[in-house]
């Protein structure tokens, strides 16, 4: 079976540098197993929700999760080991194939470095580096580094097609997650918060760096938002990787804010709530899916962020935006991630019924174009995933 593990068990390498890849992961893992059966075994990298779908896992993933271009130079060595040693792991097990999730800057390393070691599994890579937004000489990259990409949106392919690349359009896993059937009013029993109560979703990020640097505006703006709107009570779902952080730093906020883990629980909270502050991401769409007006913030070193706006040439940075090409999720970045536009910008979401009603038209507008078929996206891509390493199981 060319390097395969012997048995009928089918292997499958899954690896994401990133929580939100780690969601999407576990939904892949979930259609495998679904379409593979009970041969189909897992190692790589990921965090809880790939744990919890049976991942043996080789790195500790919250040692891979930074955002920014000086953020990541003290994590450059770590970085680089664990690179040497989800290779070394690869060589020695030689899985059917390997699949990376988005973190162009990791996986793009694991995948050069498993081309070189095990030039015969077949590399796949899911989410695409957003070349139409910026830095679009990667395409040409990823077209070298791996045999196959998939991607979210249908814009993306020809971007890489053209360089030679195989690539399947799967559509936007967010839609399958569950957001959109949390139940509000048992998280409210739950928690002990009243169905009359204003309930704003913190949502500070997954990295933390980007807990280090939200939690403190997002802390001082629901501050200022308590003064103003009485009986405001306030959940945040986190992560893994950063909850520890959180639990320590919400201690002293102005009102008790209710802390939660898990998929569910996240889901639940976003159906109890009646607005959001999220750091910039996928967390978006997730709210948008659930119908919670809501703002994204984000901060990261100055020069980091000189650098961004040098670099690309896009109009937003929240996806929802950047489909329906205009402003419809309020994007405070940087400088404008201040206490009070925050806190001001979440009480027009709270208070303004035309706002809101706006923005959940937007949502819909927008999250029509993510669907990408009749099958479920995560269903498209185990096929695609399943497609390779079969062939090489048999050949």
């Amino acid at each position: 079976m060319n390097g395969v593990e012997p048995s009928d068990d089918l292997l499958i390498c899954i690896i994401t540098g990133e929580p939100s890849g780690d969601l999407l992961g576990a939904r892949l893992m979930a259609a495998l197993k679904d379409r593979g059966g009970s041969r189909v075994r897992f190692m790589g990298v990921g965090g809880e929700s790939m744990a919890a779908e049976g991942l043996d896992t080789l790195v500790n993933q919250s040692d891979l999760a930074v955002m920014g271009f000086l953020e990541v130079v003290p994590r450059i060595p770590l970085v680089l080991r664990r690179v040497r040693e989800v290779t070394a792991a690869i060589a020695t097990r030689r899985p059917a194939v390997v699949v990376t999730i988005d973190s162009w800057g990791f996986t793009k390393r694991v995948q050069q470095a498993v081309a070189r070691a095990c030039p015969e599994i077949p590399r796949l890579h899911y989410v695409a580096p957003m070349v139409w937004a910026w830095k679009e000489k990667r395409a040409e990259d990823v077209a070298r580094t791996v045999n196959h990409l998939m991607c979210l949106l249908p814009n993306e392919p020809a971007y890489f097609q053209k360089h030679g690349l195989s690539c399947t359009h799967v559509g936007h896993s967010v839609i399958e997650g569950g957001a959109d059937r949390g139940d509000g009013v048992g998280f409210r029993e739950k928690h002990g918060i009243p169905l009359s109560a204003p309930l704003l979703c913190v949502l500070p990020g997954s990295r933390r760096s980007e807990v280090s640097r939200l939690l403190p505006p997002f802390a001082d703006a629901v501050a200022q938002m308590a003064k103003r709107v009485p009986g405001l009570k306030v959940v945040m779902p986190t992560v893994a990787t950063v909850a520890a952080e959180v639990e320590r730093s919400v201690g002293d906020w102005a009102v008790p804010v209710t802390v939660v883990h898990g998929e569910r629980a996240r889901y639940d909270a976003f159906a109890a709530a009646d607005a959001a502050i999220a750091a910039s991401g996928t967390v978006s769409l997730e709210l948008a899916l659930a119908r919670v007006p809501h703002l994204v913030a984000y901060r990261v070193a100055p020069f980091t962020a000189w650098l961004f706006r040098r670099l690309t040439r896009i109009r937003f940075v929240n996806l929802i935006n950047l489909q329906l090409d205009r402003l419809a999720i309020p994007e405070l970045l940087q400088e404008d991630c201040a206490p009070g536009r925050l806190a001001e910008t979440a009480l027009r979401l709270l208070r303004d019924e035309a706002a809101r009603t706006e923005q959940r038209l937007a949502f819909s507008q927008a999250l029509a174009h993510l669907g990408g078929g009749a099958d479920l996206p995560s269903r498209r891509a185990a096929s695609v995933v399943l497609e390779f390493a079969e062939k090489r199981v048999t050949r």
